[in-house]
């Protein structure tokens, strides 16, 4: 599997994501959003957002884990985040960073939900990796 990062010229180049990734590969994994909870189902960090990124993250390198995949074969994540305040996007880059290291997949944030699926959650990530 090969991924091309592009930050194409005439874009402002991000510091947290790349703008094109190219993947070449056979298979590909597609991660249901993640929330803040640990293997028992029970919610970390309620109404902290830096604990639920961590455990966001950590939870959706486990799922990679389970199907074999890697975090630098992740191409697109989506994330989606309740009541979004600027100040929250430094607190899920900690457990982004935690997770990719300098791995850089495309992304869409999605500010201000109105819901996730719990009114305690803070937010809910999605990724797609593909694998050689």
């Amino acid at each position: 599997m090969r991924l091309k990062c592009i930050n194409p010229e005439g874009i402002s180049t991000p510091q947290t994501y790349s703008h094109v990734i190219v993947a070449t590969g056979t298979r590909m994994v597609f991660i249901a959003g993640q929330v803040a909870e640990d293997s028992k189902g029970n919610l970390v960090g309620r109404g902290d957002m830096t604990a639920q990124a961590r455990q966001v993250f950590a939870n959706i390198g486990r799922a990679l884990a389970a199907a074999g995949a890697r975090p630098d074969q992740v191409t697109k994540l989506t994330i989606f985040v309740a009541d979004y305040r600027r100040e929250h996007l430094a607190m899920i880059e900690e457990g982004r960073v935690a997770l990719f290291g300098d791995h850089k997949p495309t992304d869409t944030l999605v500010g201000g939900v109105a819901a996730l699926s719990n009114a305690d959650y803070l937010l809910e990530v999605d990724a797609i990796a593909v694998m050689g």
